[in-house]
């Protein structure tokens, strides 16, 4: 097996992109490419090749209109090399589409500080797509990863209105009272997976409270996690604690995906189409 598209639908998948794996199912005649010759789409690349052309064009449109409908039904279809694609071979080919959604968590940071930009490097390689918020626009490095959106704002607590819903939130700004704002305005919205807010075990003493005196019950209260990070791992490096983050979100995420079925968690094998498994041996 050709492995060199798998380590890219993988390369894909981990950075929280959708795609649609295209190959060429059954020929017939003269065709540009053999049975099992592969591409992969994205809503902005291709990779690899079935032939080139007219062929290859109309697949790639159709691929990212799979993509643009969240359409995850794989499907064959048939085309003629002929003067309808403006290719001489003459042949008849048929190519089977599938998409390959990965489940993308969004996962929103307050905060640019030396933690955040630890953190944000090892999320570029994770399932997620990372809004990352700061009013200091000069924190931010100068180049970020695709699956990550930065965002300046002076008015981060308004922000928090427009954030995904069920985003995955961790608070670490530079001040704790900005902090404390953000902790009332998510609880008051509502709607997110997670809550994580850095510091220590005294500032979460004295947080909670506030929010017990600002009105937040006890339930409210205990769905934010302070300190964040996997208990008991000591290490007060940016890089140390980003690490710890990181495993936490990992451990996040991985309980979820456990309630999904087996063919959303195999993202990387292909769909079962009658005679694919001969195309991809």
């Amino acid at each position: 097996m050709n492995t060199s598209w798998t380590t890219r639908l993988e390369t894909l998948n981990q950075g929280g992109q959708a795609c649609v794996l295209v190959t060429v199912f059954a020929t017939k005649g003269s065709t540009p490419r053999a049975i099992g010759s592969k591409m992969l789409v994205s809503e902005q690349q291709s990779y690899y090749s079935i032939g080139g052309g007219h062929l290859e064009y109309q697949a790639i449109q159709l691929a990212r209109e799979m993509l643009s409908a969240n359409n995850n039904q794989a499907f064959i279809k048939s085309f003629s090399l002929g003067a309808s694609l403006g290719q001489c071979c003459g042949g008849q080919v048929e190519i089977l589409f599938e998409a390959f959604s990965p489940p993308v968590h969004n996962l929103v940071i307050f905060g640019a500080g030396h933690i955040a930009n630890a953190l944000v490097p090892i999320l570029q390689q994770l399932p997620c797509r990372t809004h990352w918020l700061d009013s200091r626009a000069e924190l931010f490095p100068d180049s970020i990863a695709a699956n990550c959106q930065k965002i300046v704002s002076t008015d981060l607590v308004a922000s928090v209105e427009r954030l995904p819903e069920n985003s995955y939130i961790l608070i670490m700004t530079h001040n704790h009272q900005l902090d404390q704002q953000l902790c009332e305005a998510i609880l008051r919205r509502g709607q997110y997976s997670f809550v994580g807010l850095i510091g220590s075990a005294t500032k979460w003493k004295k947080f909670k409270l506030r929010l017990a005196r600002n009105g937040f019950s006890q339930q409210q209260i205990n769905n934010i996690c302070c300190p964040i990070g996997i208990p008991g791992i000591k290490g007060k490096l940016p890089m140390e604690i980003a690490v710890t983050i990181s495993a936490q979100f990992i451990d996040f995420y991985n309980r979820q995906q456990q309630t999904h079925t087996a063919a959303q968690n195999s993202l990387c094998q292909p769909t079962t189409v009658g005679k694919l498994s001969s195309i991809i041996s």
